[in-house]
Parts: structure tokens; C-alpha cells; sequence
């Protein structure tokens, strides 16, 4: 079978070229000044989000009215905190870093709520599977 105009007669074709990046003779791939594909900027750029922790509007509402202020150290320990349950295959996390509280959905990497001890006045934590301390 040929190819009609750059097209491909099967699914099983275009499949073979997305899964194993055969690239055609006539196709050019688009970089910028650095030399980077957009796809390879694309894939860095989901990387590092996937890797971040993001916080959940009502989270942002409990950090700011229980002046909760985090610094890049701890906001890279409770990274890693994250990532110590994504290994355990954690779901709802407890994680717990200077004397503050962290409800994390690990496979969205959000934090649901966050509060400190003093705030905190009955230590119960519900719909957690499991809990990290940073």
C-alpha cells in the first residue's frame, strides 16, 4: 500500500508512528532557538507540574485565614512527603511537617486542607489511607 498525499491508509500505521517515532522523509519537526522540539518542552514542562504539589482553593483558604506561610524548604519537604506516599501507593494522605497538618490527594498532587496544631483542636483526621510526618 502507498501512502495518499502524507496519509496513512490504517490506524495500525499511524499507530506505529506515534508509539515508535518513525518520522517521514518530508516531515520537519518545529524547534526553537534552543534546538527543543516542542513535544520535548511539552513533556518537561508536565514533568516538573506532575512533580509539584498544588493546593486546592478551600487549602488556599485555610493557609491564608490561619496565616499559614510556607517557604521553599518546606514546601520541598512536603514534595517529598508527597512522593514518600505516591511510593507507598497512598491515596488520602496525613502529612505532617513542623507541627502542621496537610491533607493531600496524592494522585493529584493536592493538598485539600492544611492546618496547624494550634487551630487544630480535636487531632482527628478522617478519609486518609495513610500518613507521612516530614
Amino acid at each position: 500500500m502507498e501512502r495518499l498525499q502524507g496519509s496513512y491508509f490504517t490506524i495500525d500505521q499511524m499507530a506505529d508512528n506515534l508509539l515508535h517515532g518513525s518520522k517521514r522523509a518530508d516531515q520537519k519537526t518545529n524547534v526553537n532557538e534552543q534546538g527543543f522540539s516542542f513535544q520535548q518542552i511539552f513533556q518537561q514542562a508536565s514533568a516538573q507540574n506532575e512533580e509539584r504539589v498544588s493546593f486546592s482553593k478551600h487549602a488556599n483558604e485555610r493557609l491564608a485565614s490561619r496565616n499559614i506561610n510556607l517557604d521553599d524548604n518546606q514546601m520541598e519537604r512536603l514534595n517529598k512527603g508527597i512522593m514518600q506516599a505516591k511510593e507507598k501507593r497512598i491515596n488520602e494522605s496525613l502529612v505532617m511537617m513542623d507541627n502542621i497538618a496537610f491533607i493531600v490527594n496524592i494522585k493529584n498532587n493536592t493538598v485539600v486542607t492544611a492546618m496547624d496544631q494550634t487551630t487544630n483542636d480535636s487531632n482527628i483526621f478522617t478519609n486518609i489511607d495513610g500518613a507521612v510526618i516530614v
